[in-house]
This record gives structure tokens, sequence and C-alpha cells, in this order.
């Protein structure tokens, strides 16, 4: 399985993943993570643009879709605001996607992708809103 973890920066989307993360080794399972902060720094992609991220969003998916297929679970918390991206993952791999979004502001809104598309079909939604990271969590394996 692919838990991909979407939304935008500062909305707690790799909080919950590495959350997840935690909850799956301790029930037996060794996930690799990918996250695209990290991601961004190993292929020194400082690019913003459509383009940059575009790049960022396929790099992950073909780690994750190998991985995938080698047995693993694999977790990847990545803004990768473009649907059809994130469509296509999921019609070629089995997929959970998480949209993970709040209202409150956290710091990180000048890293905000002005053209996010939240997903509109088979993905589960999680208002990070003034909420704790364990009653997140609760609630994603609740819906899981």
């Amino acid at each position: 399985m692919i838990y991909w973890f979407t939304g935008q920066p500062g909305h707690g989307k790799t909080t919950l993943a590495k959350a997840l993360i935690a909850h799956l080794r301790a029930q037996g399972t060794e996930p690799f993570h990918v996250d695209g902060d990290d991601l961004r720094a190993l292929t020194a992609n400082a690019d913003y643009s459509r383009a940059g991220r575009e790049a960022n969003i396929r790099r992950a998916q073909t780690i994750a879709h190998y991985l995938q297929n080698q047995g693993r679970t694999v977790v990847v918390s990545l803004v990768a605001p473009y649907r059809d991206i994130r469509e296509e993952l999921k019609a070629n791999a089995e997929v959970t996607e998480v949209y993970v979004h709040t209202t409150e502001k956290r710091g990180r809104e000048d890293r905000h992708a002005t053209d996010y598309e939240a997903p509109l079909e088979n993905f589960i939604d999680i208002d990070t809103t003034g909420r704790s990271e364990e009653d997140s969590l609760k609630e994603l394996l609740d819906r899981l």
C-alpha cells in the first residue's frame, strides 16, 4: 500500500505521516517514508514553479511505486498540488490518498501552492484545525 498525504505546507502532512509510520511499526510493518522536503534536499530541487513541483512529484511517485512493487508499505508526505498527477498514480498503484488541511496559520504560507487542487474523489479528508496529532491519527485509522 502507498499512503499518499497531500495538502499545503504546514497543514500537518508530515506530522500525520510520521504518526501513521509509528503506528504501522507498532503493528509489525516497516514502512518507507518519502518526504517532499527531504526529496527536494536530496535532489537539490529548489524550484517551486509548476515544472519543479511536477519533477518532485514524479520522483516521489517513481520511488513509491518501485517500493510498492518490492512489497513495501510506503508513506509519502508531499504537497503534490496537481490532482491529475495524483489521480494518475492512483490509477496505476494501490494508493490511499489522505488530504490534510487546516484553516490555521502555521508559518509556512509563503510555500503554499496557489494552484493547489484538492482531491475530489477516492480520498480521506483530515482537517487538522484545532486538533491534536493523536486525534488526527485516530480519525485516520478509523477511516482506513
